[in-house]
């Protein structure tokens, strides 16, 4: 991490519902990687509403984070997070990218931004000391985040931009899923076809524009990863600049038409309802979306998205 004064930060990048929370899981099972779901959310889901970690237990309950939040802020309880969302509303928006791009930004947008990023370099380098594992995975997503930390130089940053079919990530957003993760019934963002196209296009494009722009970008497709894990774990690791040591990826167990991974829990402050799953999970394509997305949608998402789908190699789009 020559020249960097902070930790390396793994990025997973791309619109929700593409399987990051599945790779992220497994890469949290090699050493000196620690994965903490999507830290964008942190602040209101965990430090403010206290919802519960990956481990299961309330955010303020949790050892880890307690730990992490003496280390970076002196307790959570001295974290202003009012201030940190405004300063998020003011930089951190998918708006903001073509500002974020540029090599000169206005003073006051670049103060908010320098101001902004000061809470998320204490936050990993407490995660780097807390956990003593040197990488940090932060499943965040959002490119406009991914924008933000580039204007960072004391962070390490290399984003892996997760690709997976549009219909397959429409039917998903389609779907009521309930989110565990708080007390009471609560469920996760529904999207219509259009909109989940839209933001489809919008997310994997600024990815695109992050690569050009000097930031190291592994592209990795979910139905290539899923159908050759082992494969797909060595890819990254080889992205992130680790060795895979012997034996570090028997915790990918069954043949090929059965797959799983033998995961533990995880300390990961949001995400995908799997992330408070442990044990054997199975790593499969998720197909359903081939027979359930509606036919119209099939069609209306196709047209929006195709110049991207046949740049992934989407190439079945005749339904």
């Amino acid at each position: 991490m020559t020249g960097h004064a902070g930790p390396r930060i793994i990025y997973l990048g791309g619109l929700g519902r593409s399987g990051t929370t599945l790779i992220e899981r497994m890469l949290n099972e090699l050493p000196g990687i620690r994965s903490m779901g999507e830290v964008t959310h942190l602040w209101q889901r965990g430090v403010s509403a206290g919802e519960r970690c990956g481990c299961g237990a309330p955010f303020h309950d949790c050892e880890f984070w307690r730990q992490v939040g003496e280390l970076a802020f002196g307790g959570w309880d001295l974290l202003n997070v009012d201030h940190l969302t405004a300063l998020q509303r003011r930089v951190d928006r998918t708006r903001y990218i073509p500002a974020l791009a540029r090599s000169h930004r206005r003073a006051a947008f670049q103060q908010a931004l320098d101001e902004y990023l000061s809470y998320y370099l204490r936050l990993y380098q407490a995660i780097e000391k807390a956990s003593g594992c040197q990488v940090v995975v932060d499943s965040s997503k959002h490119a406009s985040l991914a924008f933000c930390l580039r204007a960072a130089p004391a962070l390490d940053l290399r984003v892996v931009h997760v690709i997976r079919d549009s219909r397959a990530v429409a039917y998903s957003w389609s779907r009521q899923v309930p989110r565990p993760d708080a007390t009471g019934q609560s469920y996760m963002t529904v999207y219509d076809a259009r909109t989940a196209a839209v933001q489809w296009n919008a997310q994997n494009v600024a990815l695109h524009s992050l690569g050009r722009l000097g930031v190291p970008v592994l592209r990795v497709r979910y139905e290539d990863f899923v159908r050759d894990p082992e494969q797909g774990v060595r890819d990254i690791a080889a992205f992130i600049g680790i060795g895979i040591l012997p034996g570090a990826l028997q915790f990918i167990r069954g043949g090929a038409a059965d797959r799983w991974g033998e995961l533990g829990p995880a300390h990961t402050a949001s995400g995908n309802p799997m992330r408070f799953e442990s044990g054997q999970i199975p790593i499969r394509p998720d197909v359903r979306w081939e027979t359930a997305l509606p036919a119209r949608h099939w069609r209306l998402v196709t047209a929006l998205t195709l110049p991207l789908l046949t740049r992934y190699g989407y190439v079945k789009w005749v339904r």
